[in-house]
């Protein structure tokens, strides 16, 4: 039963994976004196700083073995699921708050399971119906906790602050899907190789946004401000983008697509309970119940995946394993 231990060890890598990436919608929160744009550029400059001190002495091999498709591959996805996400979740938390924007990334699985379900050999959407209904059931949960406008933001803020949600939404789902196929076509690259060249291609692109953010930065910050700053973009470069996406990368090799996007709901638990912390409240009735239904929608997708996983195994056996010894009639004869 080696495809179910996979399966296991994907979905441990997948959940502490999500409890890094949570902290990310904390750190707008930690420096709310600095703009998106500063947050993200110095959080993926240090994250290609670490990178860079990783791979400088395998860089030479490794780069012998990419052509130009993968640099291409590397440079879209760097952009989709690094600067241009992070901008856009970064104004979402500012302007709509952390559960509404959690909860909205929350429907990532459902985008990214759909994709995958066309995969070959992929489980069929029927088996995945009840997990994606859950996981649809529980967004719309925070959705509409969402809607309950707070009297110390307008509706317009909350307004964009949806739509940076939704565009984050979308960006990642084609950095999930995108990376996920990378991985599994790549076998001469390993997970964590490919996630220190996405470090180093997301530097460079991060190295862009630094005259945007002294143009567009708004006032004047002191050294001890500017301190933080630095140290709240190392802090999530190194624990989200560094150990978050190695786990993340190990767990795409290891699982189809179908579930790949199921493990994308562990950032959204573990941001909810980061922001419950962080707001000092327990969570609403609707937060709870969209809690215990994230809950059950990946148990469910769990269960289809192992499921389809055991009947593949007798089926296999049943081909070619191993035939039932007969019986020695003659044993203990004289």
């Amino acid at each position: 039963m080696s495809g179910n231990k996979d399966t296991i060890t994907g979905v441990v890598c997948g959940v502490l994976a999500g409890s890094l990436w949570g902290l990310v919608f904390l750190a707008p929160e930690l420096v709310r004196e600095f703009g998106a744009l500063e947050l993200t550029a110095g959080r993926y400059l240090f994250y290609g700083l670490f990178s860079a001190l990783l791979i400088a002495p395998i860089w030479r091999r490794v780069v012998a073995q990419l052509g130009r498709r993968e640099w291409l591959a590397l440079g879209w996805l760097a952009f989709a699921g690094n600067i241009l996400y992070y901008v856009l979740l970064a104004n979402a938390v500012r302007m709509g708050g952390i559960a509404m924007t959690s909860l909205v990334i929350g429907f990532l699985p459902v985008a990214v399971t759909i994709v995958g379900s066309r995969d070959k050999g992929a489980v069929p959407l029927r088996r995945l119906a009840p997990s994606l209904a859950l996981c649809a059931i529980g967004a719309l949960c925070i959705g509409w906790q969402a809607l309950s406008w707070s009297a110390s933001a307008s509706i317009v803020q909350q307004s964009i602050g949806l739509l940076c949600a939704i565009g984050a939404l979308v960006s990642w789902t084609c950095y999930a899907v995108g990376n996920s196929r990378w991985l599994m076509r790549l076998d001469h690259v390993s997970a964590h190789e490919w996630n220190l060249l996405t470090g180093v291609m997301t530097c460079v692109q991060a190295l862009l946004l630094v005259p945007a953010v002294l143009v567009f930065s708004k006032g004047h910050h002191d050294v001890a401000a500017w301190t933080k700053l630095a140290g709240v973009a190392a802090g999530v470069a190194l624990l989200a983008s560094m150990l978050g996406n190695a786990l993340w990368n190990r767990m795409s090799r290891l699982l189809p697509l179908t579930l790949v996007g199921q493990m994308i709901l562990f950032e959204t638990l573990f941001a909810l309970i980061y922001g419950f912390i962080w707001e000092q409240r327990l969570p609403t009735t609707l937060e709870t119940v969209a809690f215990v239904l994230v809950v059950l929608s990946v148990l469910s997708c769990l269960a289809a995946h192992l499921d389809v996983e055991d009947r593949r195994e007798v089926v296999r056996l049943g081909e070619g394993g191993p035939k039932p010894a007969t019986p020695d009639l003659t044993s203990g004869i004289e």
